[in-house]
């Protein structure tokens, strides 16, 4: 007997070859970071351009303010750091530097949500969406899969306007998303409800989906890669044709993906029933990623079982 095992893929690898392919043929792209080469795996970048990194040790705000001044001197920039640090301790020049001053720089936050599992709070970045949607101008995108992570990278190289990548830690399968800044990627098409989902989530949302259908409940799968600015003509959509929205971001639901969605549904004249699974307002117990994700419902299965609920609660109007 064989079985067969989905292959899964390190966002971060991803990133890293992609910069290395594009600064083959750009000079003007320079990485820098915070004495982060191997977390935010520049280690190849490092080898093959040692006078085009900056490696600025643990100083991130410094590293942003020096990221903001490459910018704005005709470089590209790609800020590279554990992201529960970038966003966190550099928030100020982030707004000021970056946003504010329109500095076209790359803030690449990686390992975000609850990669860091074993080391706690300090490590988690499941506050970075909620902060940085709060900063006017500043694009957040947040790739699904290893093709999405290239295709961002890519797009960002030349976007010539600020932008925040939230790169993750944790692999995952492929999910066949064709990044579109601005738009969200129809993975799934169905007609009872609709899961929003972001980076780690769509591919435990399309499981969910499919664990869904078995049940007679048909679920509408959106890649929702960019944050801000949001698709809303695609939120509304889901609203008229399925009825019901679920959204899943490994993410606190204060401020994230979930509230932004929300922001959308119940502006609407006609809202319709949302469930928000992330994290809602509380600091992660220790323990590994994957007893994190069970911990706050972020599994295929509790994606599945909150669509299946809130499809199965509906009274629609041509019932």
């Amino acid at each position: 007997m064989t079985t067969t095992t989905e292959p899964v893929y390190d966002n971060r690898v991803a990133f890293a070859e992609e910069l290395i392919a594009l600064a083959r043929t750009d000079e003007r792209i320079v990485a820098v970071c915070n004495d982060s080469v191997g977390s935010s795996n520049l280690g190849g970048f490092a080898r093959e351009f040692p006078d085009r990194l900056i490696n600025v040790g643990i100083a991130e705000q410094d590293m942003v303010g020096i990221g903001a001044g490459l910018a704005l001197s005709g470089y590209v920039p790609f800020v590279c750091a554990a992201a529960p640090f970038l966003t966190g301790r550099a928030l100020e020049q982030i707004k000021a530097d970056v946003a504010y001053s329109r500095s076209p720089v790359v803030l690449c936050g990686m390992s975000p949500g609850l990669a860091y599992g074993e080391l706690g709070p300090t490590h988690h970045s499941i506050e970075d969406l909620s902060w940085l949607r709060a900063i006017a101008g500043l694009g957040i995108v947040v790739p699904a899969d290893d093709a999405e992570t290239r295709s961002a990278v890519r797009w960002a190289a030349g976007a010539a306007t600020p932008v925040y990548l939230r790169i993750g830690r944790f692999k995952v399968p492929s999910v066949g998303a064709d990044f579109r800044f601005g738009v969200a990627g129809s993975l799934r098409d169905g007609t009872d409800v609709t899961v929003v989902a972001t980076g780690t989530m769509v591919s435990r949302a399309l499981r969910a989906a499919e664990e869904a259908a078995a049940e007679g409940v048909s679920v509408r799968v959106l890649n929702m890669s960019t944050i801000a600015p949001l698709d809303e003509d695609a939120i509304r959509r889901a609203m008229r044709e399925t009825g019901a929205i679920v959204t899943a971001e490994e993410a606190t639901t204060t401020g994230g993906l979930g509230a932004a969605v929300a922001a959308v549904v119940v502006t609407e004249p006609r809202p319709v029933p949302m469930r928000l699974l992330g994290i809602h307002r509380e600091f992660a117990p220790t323990g590994a990623t994957a007893y994190l994700l069970e911990h706050f419902g972020l599994t295929a299965g509790d994606i599945r079982a909150a669509a299946v609920s809130l499809a199965r609660s509906l009274t629609r109007p041509d019932g």
